[in-house]
């Protein structure tokens, strides 16, 4: 099958999901909605190959409820306002699986939207399935029965990231960068509790938000780094707003380390080039080197489509939908929702669960080093001849963090 995609007005016409019963053969429709032009677009282009090659992968036999996964894409450019248009149009012709990562603004927006629509619409329930949008809220304060999270949230990746950082003593001073909505917002919150938890002994040098992907020249915040005398730098950026941080870094000639949520993502790789070696850090719940059946898959997709693929919640929502569909015997979403609900699958990496009480994925994470590619780690992103290398791995019920998730049930 090759790689096409559309974008898609609000005025589009969808085609119908189908009948809410699961049957061999029966396709089950989802659209994504995420930014695919401006400066962070580049991002969700290459996500929506991802979700082409895994929803052929996935289906019919790839799957035991035997359905056929398809998924368009549509683009939000990174707007709520735009996003909820997007989101009325797909529900309106009967699309009933939503996806969505690029931004917890846009998140929140749609988590409340799909809420609303589905306690007003009985029988024409929507489910959200979020692959990448990380603010805590989305699981807690703010959760939604019809919203399932497949990537780890940021209190999630700060604990991995912290009790990675307090065994590091030559880390003395932080400065927080961060894009400026709501993950920006909650990165620099969770690393100076964590951090104060772990390490108080650890000084905070500064703390800057800037707006989301509008910056083009962040020269201005490295002199402000440097000027700090901070020797590490925590920041949830990214897409094009990490891969001109770290440009503006190598330029500007801060050595200092940095540790981010989205090294491996489109741009930052060809960004860092041969610099960052053993200073530039990611966490998160897959990289580059897993071996076995992602390393096999994620040669195939580079071969197919010259990209490198990294959004590994792409399978966990095929993995979990196939599953929950054969556990519910139909595709209509209240069914499939509460067969998600506690559900365990054999993932790429062990066994992974949604969490019943939150519906946040639990999951293990891993720290990995920007390094050399060699003969043990040789996955090269963005042909750049460097690699994520792992260093530690955080069980999932090391990474894992409570809820405070007060879920209204249908």
């Amino acid at each position: 099958m090759s790689f096409k995609f559309k974008v898609i007005a609000a005025a589009a016409v969808l085609c119908c999901s189908g009948a809410a019963f699961a049957q061999q053969g029966e396709t089950v429709k989802m659209v994504r909605i995420d930014p695919l032009t401006g400066l962070l677009g580049p991002v969700g282009v290459s996500q929506i190959k991802g979700y082409e090659f895994f929803a052929q992968k996935f289906s019919g036999a790839g799957n035991p409820a035997g359905v056929k996964f398809e998924i368009t894409a549509m683009d939000n450019k990174l707007s709520p306002t735009e996003s909820l248009t997007l989101l009325k149009a797909a529900i309106d012709q009967g699309v009933r699986y939503i996806v969505q990562g690029n931004g917890s603004s846009v998140a929140l927006a749609l988590s409340d939207a799909v809420s609303k629509h589905n306690e007003r619409n009985p029988g024409k329930e929507v489910i959200y399935l979020n692959d990448s949008a990380v603010d805590p809220d989305l699981t807690n304060s703010k959760c939604s029965y019809w919203h399932f999270r497949f990537d780890a949230d940021t209190s999630m990746k700060m604990e991995a990231m912290s009790s990675f950082m307090a065994d590091d003593k030559d880390i003395k001073k932080v400065y927080i960068l961060g894009q400026n909505y709501s993950h920006g917002v909650q990165v620099a919150k969770y690393a100076k509790e964590t951090l104060s938890r772990k390490r108080p002994d650890i000084q905070i040098a500064g703390e800057d938000l800037h707006p989301l992907g509008q910056v083009r020249d962040f020269a201005p915040y490295i002199a402000k780094i440097k000027a700090s005398g901070a020797d590490t730098v925590i920041t949830g950026n990214w897409g094009n707003d990490l891969s001109l941080l770290v440009k503006a870094a190598n330029d500007g000639g801060y050595n200092g380390k940095f540790f981010t949520y989205y090294t491996g993502v489109t741009g930052t790789p060809t960004a860092l080039g041969s610099n960052g070696a053993g200073r530039v850090y990611q966490i998160a719940y897959s990289h580059y080197n897993m071996g076995g059946q992602m390393e096999k898959w994620m040669n195939e997709f580079k071969a197919k489509y010259n990209d490198d693929f990294y959004t590994g919640s792409t399978i966990r929502i095929f993995e979990t939908l196939g599953a929950a569909m054969a556990k519910a015997k139909s595709t209509d979403p209240l069914k499939v929702a509460a067969a998600l609900e506690g559900i365990k699958v054999q993932s790429f990496n062990g066994e992974v669960e949604i969490r019943a009480a939150d519906h946040q994925l639990q999951q293990p994470l891993y720290m990995t080093v920007w390094q050399k590619a060699d003969q043990k780690y040789p996955y090269s992103p963005e042909n750049t001849g460097m690699t994520l290398a792992p260093l530690k791995q955080y069980a999932n019920a090391v990474s894992s963090t409570p809820t405070t998730c007060q879920m209204k049930r249908p």
